[in-house]
């Protein structure tokens, strides 16, 4: 088992296939059978590699558990009420240190925050000084009351289901960006995760479809191994996003894009404003992006993006439908 001190992993085949995190493992089965075949292995696993386990400590064979500040169940995944409580009883903070431990706790649970970085650009951008007598802070205390009301209605997520299609929507303004993967469930488009962040300065001026691009990047990124060999049925503001997956003739940053672009299936599908039937898709936790624009210009941090949008040339020559 052991050759040159070390243990020798090509004898080892992993029992989950996939990581813990560090000394904490959860798994879990179809039924009773499949749990205890599973529990066999790792404790067979456990005494080859001489690792010991405190059965105080475990839990088995339960309907749902408590692992790492989440509370997980055969449905779904959702954020420590008591630690989301917590957080929302806290005042505003008097320094930029405590305001950077805010945003660390906060971003633990990011995954249940629809549009975390838009609201949070604000706080990010904070410095010492202005914290001090002659600093202004108002737009970062409504963005600080605007996260916690966010982190009190943190909806539950649904687990990745292989079997079913997925569904994407994109948001993009002047500072941030915002992705929400979703699946459907009865009927209803729920939940699986929430991605985002904050734009580069060098992104800010982009056009709104090409950041929308830059939304979509991320969140391909981020859940990689889950969306590799899916078809994603993309749901965005504008039409030009198709154009760039499918397109031969590009320059410029399109170019780019649709290299980033060209492994996957995308089914690009823009959503105009008041689109009931879009609206009755979305289950109720789920923040509409084409309601979202104009109640966040009292969120605007200092430094956004200018007015006087730089599209890249490519994007002027878009081949967009009659009726965009």
């Amino acid at each position: 088992m052991f050759a040159t001190g070390e243990l020798d992993e090509s004898s080892l085949v992993p029992v989950f296939g996939r990581r813990s995190f560090v000394d904490d493992i959860c798994f879990g089965g179809e039924d009773f059978d499949s749990c205890l075949a599973t529990l066999d292995r790792l404790l067979t696993r456990f005494a080859q590699c001489r690792i010991s386990i405190s059965f105080t400590k475990s839990i088995f064979c339960q309907p749902k558990v408590d692992f790492l500040s989440h509370e997980i169940s055969p449905e779904s995944i959702k954020a420590d009420s008591k630690k989301l409580s917590a957080i929302t009883e806290l005042s505003f903070p008097t320094s930029k240190r405590g305001m950077q431990s805010f945003l660390g706790a906060l971003n633990y649970y990011s995954r249940f925050i629809q549009n975390f970085a838009v609201y949070g650009a604000a706080l990010y951008q904070l410095k010492e000084e202005d914290f001090g007598p002659r600093g202004d802070l108002s737009v970062a205390q409504r963005a600080f009351e605007a996260l916690q009301t966010k982190v009190a209605e943190a909806p539950i997520l649904k687990h990745f289901d292989r079997t079913k299609e997925v569904h994407v929507m994109l948001f993009a303004n002047e500072w941030a960006l915002s992705t929400t993967l979703m699946q459907e469930h009865e009927g209803k488009l729920h939940p699986v995760r929430f991605v985002g962040r904050v734009l580069k300065e060098s992104e800010m001026n982009y056009h709104p479809a090409e950041k929308e691009v830059l939304a979509l990047l991320l969140l391909l990124k981020t859940c990689y191994m889950q969306l590799v060999g899916k078809t994603l049925h993309v749901y965005t503001r504008f039409s030009t996003l198709e154009w760039v997956h499918k397109s031969k003739s590009l320059f410029g940053r399109a170019v780019q894009f649709a290299v980033l672009l060209s492994p996957w299936h995308l089914n690009v599908q823009r959503v105009k404003e008041q689109d009931v039937v879009f609206a009755q898709l979305l289950q109720s936790s789920i923040t509409n992006f084409v309601d979202l624009e104009e109640s966040l210009a009292p969120l605007a941090p200092p430094n956004k993006g200018s007015p006087t949008i730089r599209m890249d040339p490519a994007m002027l020559y878009a081949r967009l439908p009659r009726d965009y």
